[in-house]
């Protein structure tokens, strides 16, 4: 049995963190489908950016929307909406099969709206719409500022993926957001069932700290921060507060980890594979980390989610000197400011290529 079915067999969904025109045509994304158990996929600004500038794929999608009149942001959602339905439509079954808590693909709004709370808001409504597909996520930044716009996004009844988490407090700050949305939407006598995904960035704590601490510590603070926020996640979801909108309707608000890519070269290429397994999760992972662990990965149990491994290495970061809500901080800064500059440069790769 491969180690994705393991994995799978565990109880955590697999997602693919990739998409490209390339791969929804010529059967890859099937294939992973049926022979590595992917149930879902995800995109950024990066992703895209990497994807339409270097496969001449959207060159006639480009071309077309152009003659629509289209240019920039939109002419970039066109595409987008054009390949993420398609892949909308590949997880189908899957989704319908698990009632809807599988088989999703995610949608980001446009990184410039990280701190524009009624902006985010409007467009997560708009590009919902525009996708028209049950099964598709629109992506909010957990920030101070994309808190508001995830609470009212759910209670407008748009599914939302919490994207750019890097903490335990981020990750309960997301899952408060959303609570008060399904909360307001049993008040209003609304459906409370909105689903969700809190999406927890793991490799780059790793990366900020490897020249900072003593080498036994190297590459342990990812999982670690992982497992805790695993312990955060099974003590809310059986609270007395999630227990009482669940039993009203609601579903839960998912555990996702991502950024599960090795980024150390000395390191096990399926560390945040292997370490972050946990049934009622899941992984969204770089193609090349899916075709490592469906290589030679190992499945060698589940995160415990009473915080017993965790809560010693956190410590032991700490008195190494690491402020860790002060990293998590500065984490969640770095990563919108990196879409942010993924984003401009797709945008100036769609206007190189619509001036041809």
């Amino acid at each position: 049995m491969k180690p994705t079915k393991q994995l799978h067999d565990l109880g955590q969904s697999l997602w693919l963190d990739n998409i490209t025109r390339d791969i929804l045509n010529n059967g890859t994304l099937k294939k992973y489908i049926e022979e590595l158990s992917v149930t879902g996929l995800t995109s950024n600004p990066t992703i895209f950016n990497h994807a339409i500038k270097n496969s001449p794929s959207y060159d006639a999608g480009i071309r077309d929307a152009m003659k629509k009149g289209l240019t920039g942001e939109e002419l970039f959602f066109s595409l987008a909406l054009e390949d993420l339905t398609m892949a909308a439509d590949f997880f189908k079954p899957i989704h319908e099969r698990t009632h809807g808590i599988d088989g999703w693909v995610s949608l980001e709004v446009s990184p410039l709206l990280a701190y524009d709370t009624a902006t985010t808001t409007k467009v997560a409504k708009e590009l919902h719409q525009a996708a028209n597909r049950p099964n598709l996520f629109i992506k909010i930044p957990g920030t101070k500022e994309g808190l508001p716009a995830i609470e009212e996004s759910i209670f407008a009844g748009v599914p939302v993926n919490v994207t750019l988490l890097f903490s335990c407090e981020q990750y309960l700050a997301a899952a408060e957001a959303y609570l008060r949305g399904i909360e307001r939407r049993i008040e209003a006598g609304l459906s409370p069932y909105v689903s969700s995904v809190a999406s927890v960035f793991i490799s780059r704590w790793d990366v900020a700290v490897a020249s900072k601490v003593p080498e036994n510590l190297v590459n342990k603070l990812g999982v670690a921060v992982g497992e805790e926020c695993y312990k955060a996640y099974c003590a809310l979801i059986s609270s007395p507060r999630y227990l009482k909108v669940l039993n009203s309707g609601a579903t839960v608000q998912r555990l996702l980890l991502a950024s599960t890519g090795t980024k150390d070269p000395k390191a096990p290429d399926t560390l945040y594979v292997s370490g972050l397994a946990a049934p009622f999760t899941i992984n969204t992972m770089p193609e090349k980390t899916l075709l490592a662990f469906g290589d030679h990965g190992q499945v060698t149990g589940s995160m415990n989610a009473d915080g017993s491994v965790c809560d010693g290495t956190l410590a032991a970061f700490t008195k190494a000197g690491i402020n860790l809500k002060e990293l998590a901080a500065t984490l969640q800064k770095e990563g919108a400011d990196s879409f942010v500059a993924s984003w401009n440069e797709l945008m100036k790769v769609i206007e190189a290529k619509t001036a041809v």
